[in-house]
């Protein structure tokens, strides 16, 4: 008995460095993933109130088991391209998922199903093609979005704009996305932070600034760094309404032009508004519309000096018209004269 025992012990103790090393991979601590974070550029962490381990491969699919009471999951480099409906619902506690570079294309609805502490979610770095309307339902508490460089391969302001409809976001992120104008039916009411750098703004309308004045966006803040604004005279709404609402954009100091090239790096809180030049397309169509005045002004200077220069024909003429009418009359009034209308007794006849 004590001989098989020890042969028991030593198979076991040849067997435990293996184990270990096979458990490796999957334990090792990452102070990052506490907060979401991933250390490498395929990784897969998970946080727990005591621990936080990260395992780093590229997943195909979505884990089919996570540690009881993880508050935050990370998949990074993934190729997931759906999340199905109720991805997440053994993982009740979680509070911040980010799904980074994963290939996905299509969100269906319900997909945040059964995840009612969630409160930011981050599906940056995707070529998301769908959204389904119902796609967040079940995340109630879901106040931060981040759709970072995900909105490129297509227009999905009206699929989103039904996704978000009903939620109570306070942060939406829209780095990235080579948006040349505010999406305005992706800004639910009350929302209090818009990150919109790094996209391609040349300038924001008057119905956009109306828009960001309206009793539901009153507190807003807008994130603007690194568009491409374009210094014009166009540019004035806006530079007026930023000089009067600065603290809404708190990066407003780092606003540049892009152009015109003699205005290429000058703050927009520099500029003055009547400075500003005008488009060269702008321009154009002014001098058209001055050419265009100037042509029929002359053009009825024409016609007078040819009705003055044939004064004396057009009095003859008018003067021949009277005559053809009076005659025309006179032969009228004697037939009428020469033919009187019948009688009682020619009409007996």
């Amino acid at each position: 008995m004590p001989g098989s025992q020890a042969r028991w012990a030593q198979r076991l103790g040849a067997c435990l460095p293996c184990l270990a090393l096979s458990l490796l991979p999957l334990a090792v601590p990452f102070s990052g993933a506490a907060h979401g974070g991933c250390p490498a550029p395929a990784c897969y962490c998970v946080a727990t109130p005591q621990l936080a381990q990260c395992r780093y491969e590229r997943l195909a699919e979505l884990p089919r088991w996570v540690p009881p009471g993880t508050r935050n999951l990370s998949i990074s480099g993934g190729d997931l391209r759906v999340l199905p409906r109720a991805a997440f619902r053994s993982s009740p506690a979680l509070r911040l998922l980010r799904l980074t570079r994963d290939n996905l294309r299509d969100i269906e609805g319900q997909a945040l199903q059964g995840l009612p502490a969630l409160g930011t979610l981050d599906l940056s770095h995707n070529p998301l093609r769908r959204v389904a309307p119902a796609a967040f339902q079940g995340a109630p508490l879901l106040r931060t979005l981040r759709l970072n460089q995900a909105l490129l391969p297509a227009p999905l302001e009206e699929q989103l704009a039904l996704a978000l409809r009903n939620l109570s976001l306070r942060r939406l992120e829209l780095c990235g996305n080579a948006l040349s104008g505010l999406p305005l039916g992706m800004v639910p009411a009350g929302l209090e932070e818009l990150d919109l750098r790094n996209n391609s703004l040349r300038r924001l309308a008057g119905a956009e600034l109306r828009r960001l004045d309206s009793p539901g966006l009153r507190r807003l803040r807008l994130s603007l760094a690194a568009n491409p604004w374009s210094c014009d005279c166009l540019l004035r709404p806006f530079l007026g309404w930023l000089r009067g609402a600065g603290a809404r954009v708190p990066d407003a100091r780092s606003l540049r032009c892009a152009g015109p090239a003699p205005l290429r790096g000058v703050a927009l809180l520099r500029l003055r508004p009547e400075a500003l030049p005008c488009p060269s397309a702008q321009r154009l169509d002014t001098a058209s519309y001055v050419f265009f005045g100037l042509a029929l002004a002359l053009i009825g200077l024409v016609f007078l000096a040819v009705l003055y220069l044939n004064r004396g024909g057009i009095g003859r003429w008018l003067r021949n018209l009277r005559e053809a009418c009076r005659d025309q009359m006179e032969g009228d009034r004697y037939r009428y004269e020469r033919d009187p209308a019948p009688g009682p007794a020619d009409a007996g006849l």
